[in-house]
């Protein structure tokens, strides 16, 4: 282990760099010093075992902070070179190999390839959706979805082959899946690896297709769903239910049902995070002279003061009303609300000869009632009138 480089010092990046930056840096080494451009050469051979053993740890997120943590001592005991478990690192470089050599060969380089193979693999998981109210985001609900979804052909138990057959192993790929070729290019023979174009991967042949399914092993049934939607999620987020996605290849397993959730617009509440805001009118008198007002909210109303010479758009917190966690439903957040001061858009004449009275007590204006005042405008507006005619 003491004779290992640092990872980051490998690829030549920072120990901040970014998941593309370490790609990159990768792809450039392993295009410099791969074996079948280098054939022979020891020292290439050395330099690109060390450059992918340093990927497939900074590439992993979890792996990665291990290794920041406790360096190369977080793998030890493992198997493979120095103590690292390389299996499964067709996957982790898969695409990056097609993607660094493709151009050069049309295919996989050194025995490398996104074909598919036979062997088992997960199906497709399936996305819809599901419409909620603003409530039932907030505090969770039971919804039953109506989803197409294959399921086993009953005639042929999935197997596509008409009732009485059974699939044959394909002759062209012996069963495999794969058929591989090589070819000269650029930097010598190339291996080329790619999907058996007569049994599509499968390695199998179906000669007497099932009628009910068409030998695809599957058909297609109208299922209802029942999705529980969890208290505190958001508008966009997906709930996942698992092996009800799509079925599997070659007796892969179901993918998953991801369930995309649409909250409905409310007409008073709006909500960040887990936040909700809104606003409530209060009276004049009220916001003057303090009181109790009713205030809507997830829970229903409640009962709050409002201080003496309380402002327009004076915000105010209600602790505790906002959205639950998606986490922890004990845990919620708050609810701001905004008073906005009503203003009175028609007034009796009783109503407005006490708010002149309170506006001359307020402010020392003259003892005039709303009628002359209203005359005294009237006359003012013809007054000016006659005198730009005279102009």
């Amino acid at each position: 282990m003491a004779d290992k480089r640092d990872y980051y010092e490998v690829l030549g990046v920072s120990r901040g760099a970014s998941d593309s930056e370490i790609k990159s840096a990768y792809r450039k080494l392993a295009k410099k010093y791969h074996p079948d451009i280098n054939p022979g050469d020891k020292d290439a051979e050395l330099k690109f075992k060390e450059a992918s053993e340093a990927y497939a740890v900074l590439s992993d997120t979890e792996k990665r902070q291990q290794y920041d943590q406790f360096g190369h001592a977080a793998f030890e005991g493992g198997s493979g070179g120095g103590g690292f478990d390389f299996s499964g690192m067709d996957d982790i470089f898969g695409d990056i190999f097609g993607d660094i050599f493709g151009g050069f060969s049309g295919g996989g380089f050194g025995g490398r390839s996104r074909a598919q193979s036979n062997g088992p693999m997960k199906g497709q998981n399936v996305r819809t959706s599901v419409r909620i109210t603003f409530e039932e985001a907030c505090f969770g609900v039971e919804k039953e979805i109506d989803i197409t979804l294959k399921e086993e052909c009953p005639s042929c138990h999935g197997t596509g082959a008409k009732p009485g057959t059974s699939p044959e192993t394909c002759s062209k790929c012996g069963g495999k899946g794969q058929v591989v070729f090589t070819q000269q290019s650029l930097f010598g023979m190339v291996r080329n690896v790619q999907s058996c174009p007569d049994c599509r991967g499968t390695g199998k042949i179906i000669k007497s297709k099932c009628p009910e399914c068409s030998g695809s092993g599957y058909v297609s049934k109208r299922k209802k769903i029942s999705v529980s939607i969890p208290a505190g999620i958001d508008n966009g987020q997906c709930v996942r239910i698992r092996d009800k996605g799509e079925p599997g290849i070659n007796g892969g397993g179901r993918g998953d049902l991801l369930v995309e959730v649409i909250v409905s617009r409310h007409p008073i509440f709006q909500r960040q995070d887990r936040d909700i805001y809104s606003t409530s009118p209060i009276t004049f008198a009220q916001a003057a002279l303090g009181g109790d007002v009713r205030i809507k909210t997830i829970d229903g109303e409640v009962i709050y003061t409002v201080k003496p010479g309380t402002q327009n758009d004076t915000r105010v917190r209600l602790r505790n009303k906002g959205v639950p966690s998606l986490r922890n439903k004990q845990v919620r957040g708050d609810h701001y609300v905004t008073l906005v001061v009503e203003v009175p858009t028609q007034m009796t004449q009783e109503q407005k000869d006490l708010l002149l009275q309170f506006d001359k007590a307020m402010n020392g204006n003259d003892d005039i009632s709303t009628e002359d005042k209203s005359e005294e405008k009237s006359e003012e507006n013809t007054k000016k009138k006659k005198h730009r005619w005279k102009k």
